[in-house]
């Protein structure tokens, strides 16, 4: 086979090449007489002659040949911003000052459970209760995010801090080797984490098996776990956990968080856009950053509400206003103007009537706080009781508007049926004032005949 290509298949003839032969100690380089190899020191003719060939089925002529060398060193901002320290946990003050607190006063429970939908912050803040726990000198609740311990446990390499993902490792062994493994001390650290993500996803056997060693560990051991569904954890292994529920973040905050990382991005973005991918990501920070992260990827150093809006189908702010105005006004004609003009759009209706649904509250909270009426609605003056049909028939017709064939028409239909709703009089509410008519006829007549007497 020197100096001659293997054939690649049956009955096919190839182009016959330079041999090229595998580098003596240098894995990945090879060498060819007269060319030498690219990356290592020149191989001598003494070398090649002990070299293995390696054949090839292409043709290369006149240039050194080297395995490339791929490497990527592009974070996303989901992962590059992360939170490090307490400090940079946002929108979850009441969990980082409790556990501050536990730290500075040696409280520190054994087993803790974080509770909060997606993107809120419960496995990053596992990870910096990790850290805390065994930094150089701790356990510290104002750690050095530098420091070779914090390092490592934020690359995953820490070996006392423990990940486990709750969905794939679920069932009756994996609990029994984590119970054979706790008894072991430290190698690192001065306690060993164990920070089980999505544990709802446990089997009940799994749980059972878990109980004693979640009641009594040993003191060099700590369990954190994290959920999105509370409901599914057993109650035997709530009742053994400080149970922390981590609420969604308030826009503000996300605009803000996001504001301070277009800034360091050098990215140019509008108040309206941040705005837009606040009230897209309902309440998660990853998931505003994700949003932010593909924005950048779609408009580049420069980011406006129109660019969000046509990307992930939002209406903006201001039509849904508009649409608000016309349900409060009853306005069926700008209704089906509105809606058609964002179907025509291609705009997501389910997420408009979830905008709308959000609108209609926020101005039913406002007419309570006022003593029972708000105009806050396109300033037409409405009463709790109207808001409250008006917002329970956009509920109602969510099924129809998400499952349904037609979903502009269902749409059309749930909003002018709100309407209509809306105008309705409660019978209850009726025959309460024809009462108290009727109590204050027979009263009037009595003081007329006492007034002709």
């Amino acid at each position: 086979m020197h100096g001659q290509a293997r054939e690649l298949r049956q009955d096919r003839k190839v182009a016959t090449v330079t041999t090229f032969s595998q580098c003596r100690g240098v894995p990945g380089h090879f060498f060819c007489p007269g060319l030498g190899c690219a990356g290592a020191p020149r191989t001598t003719d003494r070398d090649a002659e002990r070299a293995q060939p390696v054949d090839f089925p292409f043709a290369l002529r006149g240039f050194r040949f080297g395995l490339a060398k791929v490497s990527s060193t592009y974070q996303v901002i989901a992962r590059k911003w992360r939170p490090q320290t307490f400090d940079d946990v946002v929108g979850q003050d009441h969990v980082v000052r409790t556990l501050r607190n536990a730290i500075g006063r040696n409280r520190i429970a054994h087993a803790y459970l974080f509770v909060g939908p997606r993107g809120t912050g419960k496995t990053s803040t596992a990870r910096i209760f990790a850290k805390a726990l065994n930094c150089t000198g701790g356990p510290r609740a104002d750690f050095d995010a530098n420091d070779p311990a914090c390092l490592a446990i934020a690359e995953g390499s820490h070996l006392d801090v423990i990940e486990i993902d709750g969905a794939s490792n679920n069932g009756v062994d994996q609990v029994r080797e984590l119970r054979e493994t706790v008894r072991y001390a430290p190698a690192q650290g001065k306690f060993k984490v164990y920070i089980i993500d999505e544990v709802h996803m446990l089997s009940p056997a799994a749980f059972n098996a878990l109980l004693k060693t979640l009641e009594e560990p040993p003191a060099h051991v700590k369990f954190v776990f994290a959920t999105t569904d509370p409901q599914k954890v057993l109650p035997t292994i709530v009742s053994r956990c400080q149970r922390f529920d981590l609420k969604p973040i308030p826009p503000e905050l996300i605009v803000e968080r996001l504001k301070r990382i277009a800034a360091d991005e050098k990215i140019r973005v509008s108040d309206t856009a941040l705005a837009s991918i606040a009230r897209l990501a309902d309440g998660g920070m990853r998931d505003a950053q994700s949003i932010l992260d593909q924005m950048i990827s779609f408009c580049g150093s420069e980011i406006t509400e129109p660019d969000v809006l046509d990307v992930y189908g939002l209406v903006a702010a201001g039509k849904v206003e508009e649409l608000g105005a016309a349900l409060s006004a009853g306005d069926h004609r700008k209704i089906v103007a509105v809606v058609d003009e964002c179907d025509s759009s291609g705009r997501d209706l389910v997420r408009l009537l979830a905008d709308v649904q959000a609108l209609v509250r926020t101005v039913l909270l406002d007419a309570i706080a006022q003593g029972g009426r708000s105009s806050r609605l396109g300033g037409v003056s409405m009463t709790t009781e109207q808001l409250t049909r008006l917002l329970d028939g956009l509920r109602e017709g969510e099924t129809s508007v998400k499952l349904g064939l037609a979903e502009k028409i269902n749409f059309e239909v749930t909003l002018l049926k709100a309407v209509e709703a809306s105008r309705a009089r409660a019978i209850d509410s009726l025959i309460k004032e024809l009462a108290a008519l009727a109590e204050d006829a027979p009263s009037g007549g009595a003081g007329d005949e006492k007034k002709k007497t």
